[in-house]
């Protein structure tokens, strides 16, 4: 036997003090000191010494049973680590008001109890969870606890909580929002009505049979089962579906509350089934260790954000999938075209960054200032999109979710990720490219129109700003580089909105609505009516994502100024317009090393533009489709050794016949037409 330690008579002592005669105390601090010094102990030493003292052991199992006797706890089961809210936000409210100031239980349930033995509730169930299955076992056994799964009282409480969540699971089920999600079920045919038929039909049987259990084998208990995977099912389809009609974050959170019900439901039946002796002690441990872990886990955030925003992101990253699939050139014919829209996009700019500097030297407050810049940007992103110019930057944000998808949908062989190389390198040469057309058009476009300027008003408009310009582009003497990354992230947020607001178009039926809008067709006609829709589903997404995306570079110079911080943007394109109008305000007298470093500025905002918003769209869209982050870091390896057998494919359209129509395949069939998934 082993030797008691120091720790280990404090934990003797515990147990004299409380256990040396009958304990008819309801008390939880004898429970919790003798718990508090077991964790001290070799648990091997706890049980030896309960087996030699059998009178304390005795005394010990009876407080327990007294301690908990006629303790209801079927809240454990059916609240516990539940949502319990119809959204996000009031549920993520609720579990941190929980954490920093728990609410008032009802001091006589074993949801109190459990929540004031376990003070630290992750930590307690880790140590219960590495003691070996034999020792609890033999554990159970010495406090004879290990029937309790049989008791009526116990059993009354099981019942009692399959039926709550059943009524909670139906009257969740039978929403109009959830009914919407899954028009296959009709009312008829709708598998929870016929779950709560069952359960019924078993309450009854518990009732009116003494001593009855439940075994796999019972027909009864088969049928639930069967209508419990129909269940899930239903919600499985439920959320296939959200690609076709969208969903509400409202919507999300009760379908996401139905799985969870439907999973504790299935926990709560396997502890009632006995198909042998040795059943009724191990669920008796499943059921003592699965109120400690959903107690555990109730107020768990991260939890609650992964589950949340899991298919909400996959739904945004689903949206800019589709539209990232413009934005990748298989040929000179699409590579010249991306070069002919972001010319277009790189002209609109250099008008932009005139624009911005007239505005810049209104004598107004900040708040104007943001405003007239936020209209400036905003203005001249809606008119790049609107007229299918292209801005590079916006690309990456698209694309990355068009890479995720595509990789999510293939199988991993060494075969498709050389495929899949190939497909990432006519991304990074048709990013290039845009980035070549932007900046070789922005830049003598502003040249020419401050150059027009000076001619009519025989004035350098550029003269006074031109230092503060100049100096931007020194990414040695400024933060250039930091401010690149700050719009990256405003070019991912922006990819975001454009995600979110295309699923909320769906899922609330936008487009018929207006086009079946009964004021439309008596005013305008019926054909405006559809050509109305039909703008609006193609365009509203990208005109709302290009506005916001001009608020964000709008507003940040000025909230940085105001605020007193270095807080601003930088943009490859307006780089490239601004070296033009430094250029020119100095008269063009500056050092070589002045063009120079400006130049690697440019193309440093440009890299730093497209890594952060690319990188963080990667991964959000890896986060949704759940792929290993092992898997990628294999798929790295495979773009970097075919970037050193193939540079010249990242940059120019050289063509490769096998490897072009597998890659376009692969893209192909893992990116739907609207029309195809709609």
């Amino acid at each position: 036997m082993k030797l008691f330690s120091g720790k280990s008579q404090d934990f003797n002592k515990i147990l004299k003090k409380y256990f040396l005669v009958k304990n008819e105390s309801t008390s939880l601090e004898p429970l919790y000191e003798v718990f508090n010094a077991v964790k001290s102990e070799d648990f091997e030493v706890v049980l030896e010494y309960l087996k030699q003292s059998e009178a304390i052991a005795e005394n010990f199992s009876y407080y327990l049973h007294n301690l908990f006797e006629g303790k209801p706890f079927n809240v454990s089961l059916t609240e516990a680590n539940i949502l319990s809210e119809n959204s996000f936000f009031p549920e993520f409210k609720k579990r941190v008001l929980n954490t920093l100031l728990p609410p008032v239980e009802n001091e006589d349930s074993v949801f109190y109890m459990v929540d004031h033995l376990l003070r630290n509730p992750k930590k307690d169930l880790k140590f219960l969870q590495e003691i070996s299955e034999e020792n609890i076992s033999e554990l159970f056994i010495l406090l004879k606890i290990d029937k309790i799964i049989l008791k009526e009282s116990v059993q009354k409480e099981l019942i009692f909580s399959i039926n709550i969540l059943a009524w909670r699971m139906i009257g969740d089920a039978l929403k109009s929002e959830v009914l919407k999600m899954t028009p296959e079920y009709k009312n008829y045919d709708n598998p929870f009505i016929a779950l709560q038929h069952e359960l019924e039909i078993l309450s009854t049987e518990i009732r009116n049979i003494k001593d009855f259990r439940f075994t796999s084998k019972n027909t009864d208990v088969k049928q639930v089962f069967i209508y419990v995977s129909q269940c899930l099912e239903f919600v499985d389809n439920a959320f296939k579906n959200s690609s076709k009609y969208g969903i509400s974050n409202k919507t999300n959170q009760t379908l996401l509350r139905i799985k969870q019900q439907i999973n504790r439901l299935k926990d709560i039946i396997s502890l009632l089934l006995i198909n042998k002796d040795e059943d009724v002690l191990n669920n008796s441990k499943t059921l003592v260790y699965n109120i400690l872990e959903y107690k555990s886990r109730k107020n768990n955030i991260a939890e609650l954000f992964d589950d949340s925003t899991l298919l909400i992101s996959h739904l945004i990253t689903n949206h800019t999938a589709e539209t990232g699939t413009k934005y990748i050139s298989s040929n000179y014919k699409e590579y010249f075209k991306m070069l002919y829209k972001a010319s277009g996009g790189g002209m609109i700019v250099g008008f932009l960054c005139v624009l911005k500097m007239l505005y810049s030297y209104s004598s107004s407050s900040d708040f104007a200032h943001a405003f007239l810049y936020s209209m400036n940007y905003a203005m001249g992103f809606v008119m790049i999109y609107l007229m299918h110019f292209t801005l590079a930057t916006k690309q990456p944000a698209m694309t990355a979710a068009t890479m995720v998808k595509v990789l999510s949908e293939e199988q991993n062989t060494t075969k498709n990720y050389t495929e899949f190389s190939h497909l990432f390198a006519k991304l990074i040469r048709t990013q290039f490219i845009a980035f070549m057309g932007n900046v070789l058009w922005a830049f003598p476009v502003a040249l020419a129109i401050i150059y027009g300027f000076d001619v009519l008003l025989q004035e350098n408009l550029a003269a006074q700003k031109s230092p503060k310009l100049l100096k931007d582009l020194n990414f040695l003497d400024s933060k250039a580089f930091l401010h690149a990354s700050i719009a990256g992230v405003f070019l991912f947020i922006s990819g975001i909105i454009a995600g979110s607001v295309g699923n909320n178009s769906v899922f609330y039926q936008m487009p018929k609505r207006l086009e079946k809008n009964l004021f439309l067709k008596k005013i305008f006609g019926e054909k405006f009516s559809k050509s109305i829709a039909k703008f609006y589903e193609n365009n509203w997404p990208g005109i709302i994502s290009n506005v916001w995306f001009g608020v964000f570079l709008g507003v940040a110079g000025p909230i940085g100024h105001f605020l007193g911080i270095d807080l601003d943007i930088r943009h490859i394109t307006f780089a490239a317009g601004n070296f033009a109008l430094g250029l020119y305000g100095n008269h063009f007298e500056v050092s070589t090393f002045t063009i120079w470093i400006s130049i690697a500025t440019i193309f440093g905002v440009g890299f730093f533009n497209f890594i952060v918003s690319f990188g963080l769209s990667m991964t959000l869209a890896l986060r949704s489709r759940k792929i290993d982050l092992q898997e990628f870091k294999q798929i790295r390896k495979a773009i970097f050794s075919y970037f050193v057998s193939n540079p010249w494919k990242f940059f120019l359209p050289i063509r490769s016949q096998v490897l072009d129509s597998r890659s376009d395949e692969m893209m192909v069939k893992s990116i739907p037409k609207k029309s195809e998934d709609r």
